[in-house]
């Protein structure tokens, strides 16, 4: 029999947010975290517009470890509140992205010798790898001594994260998991790269609009950072602790659609496949889902294949379930956003509501299910699945339930 995973600890940083309730309180009210660029010159690109994260303090050696520290302590911080640590041998499951030097790091790279920053990691600059110091600096940090496990399948990776720990507890493989993402792709050769392959939207004298999922003018998602951070560990665990459970993890599917690099299926079927293995997963009904968190992203492509697979698996219910898309207000965190949707998802879970699609002016004819257009709606649920279909055809979808729902 699997065990019941529970969720214990969240902690998140985003363009709308430095904390849960932050965050929380801002995809209530519909706030887009959209901008002008400012962590680099981008002036030259076509894309000049990003989410980033209002983050104030010192950098860690970069953004997305920086990220990565700040939204594990919040979790790990949460998660421990009732006076004591889960029980058992923690482990890592984390969703990262490329590394990405700067040009400062290419110099002294060049220039070969002792370091010229003063900074002990940066004579590290070449061993900066999705594997290596953001998982050794969060498992040191919090004392997770089981192997890591780490994703690198892009948009799917913080979902992919956070599915796998609740595979690794709910099988008895561990005892406790940190899961989730980090991400930050603002940089000249991401942002250039996506300005490449023409993914980004160009609405660069309007920021805040410029993220407009399943809309008609979409052109183009929006780079977002961040990270996202939960702790799982066993239900049965937690309530001996006498931890608050913020909600359980029931389900997770994956899949792989070997179709192309930068374009989903035409008819959704790793998407469909995704979905539907996440239900038997969960031993759930289509109609047992009350919220799909979109994966969203605002492309041309992206958003009618996943309205057409979200009909092929929910049927006549998909007409009655709010669909909402949390890249309108913080972009796309790529790595990270499975991560933060995922708290996303949870906190409207608890609060009762579904947050808004905003920007969603022109519906899509193709895209013809509700979307939640503009403001949050009152919603009690005890269900949702929250969708990430990523680039390379890696898809995943993971289901999060209430914590007095079962």
């Amino acid at each position: 029999m699997k065990r019941r995973v529970a969720i214990t600890g969240m902690g998140v940083l985003s363009p709308i947010g430095l904390s849960v309730p932050m965050f929380a309180e801002n995809l209530q009210r519909g706030v887009s975290g959209l901008g002008t660029i400012t962590v680099f010159d981008a002036s030259t690109l076509p894309s000049r517009i990003a989410g980033e994260v209002p983050w104030k303090g010192p950098i860690a050696r970069d953004r997305k470890l920086t990220f990565a520290l700040e939204a594990a302590q919040q979790a790990m911080t949460a998660a421990i509140a009732c006076g004591s640590r889960p029980n058992g041998i923690g482990t890592l499951s984390l969703g990262i992205g490329l590394e990405l030097f700067s040009l400062d790091d290419m110099a002294e790279l060049r220039a070969g010798g002792e370091p010229v920053h003063k900074d002990p990691a940066a004579r590290l600059t070449f061993l900066q790898t999705p594997s290596d110091i953001c998982a050794h600096d969060l498992a040191h940090k919090h004392g997770l001594t089981a192997p890591p496990r780490l994703h690198v399948s892009a948009c799917a990776a913080g979902t992919d994260a956070i599915g796998t720990g609740y595979r690794l507890i709910a099988t008895g493989r561990s005892d406790w998991v940190l899961a989730g993402g980090t991400d930050s792709m603002i940089h000249p050769l991401g942002i250039g790269g996506f300005c490449k392959l023409s993914a980004l939207s160009r609405r660069n004298a309007d920021p805040a609009s410029a993220s407009r999922p399943f809309d008609r003018g979409r052109d183009g998602f929006v780079l977002g950072e961040g990270a996202g951070m939960l702790v799982l560990e066993p239900l049965e665990s937690a309530r001996r602790r006498s931890a608050e459970v913020l909600a359980e993890v029931c389900g997770y599917g994956n899949s792989f659609d070997a179709l192309g690099i930068s374009e989903p299926h035409p008819e959704g079927r790793g998407a469909v496949q995704a979905m539907q293995r996440a239900l038997a997963d969960a031993e759930l009904r289509p109609e047992q889902v009350d919220v799909i968190n979109a994966h969203g992203t605002a492309t041309p492509k992206n958003d009618p294949v996943e309205t057409l697979a979200i009909k092929r698996v929910f049927g006549d219910h998909a007409r009655r379930i709010p669909v909402c898309a949390t890249k309108s207000m913080i972009g796309h965190l790529i790595s990270a956003a499975g991560a933060v949707e995922a708290v996303a998802a949870i906190v409207g879970l608890r609060g009762g509501w579904v947050h808004p699609t905003i920007n969603l002016n022109d519906p899509d004819p193709l895209c013809d299910l509700d979307y939640v257009p503009h403001q949050s709606r009152d919603w009690p649920a005890s269900v949702v699945l929250s969708n990430s279909f990523a680039f390379g055809g890696q898809n995943a979808s993971v289901i999060f339930r209430r914590a007095d729902a079962a």
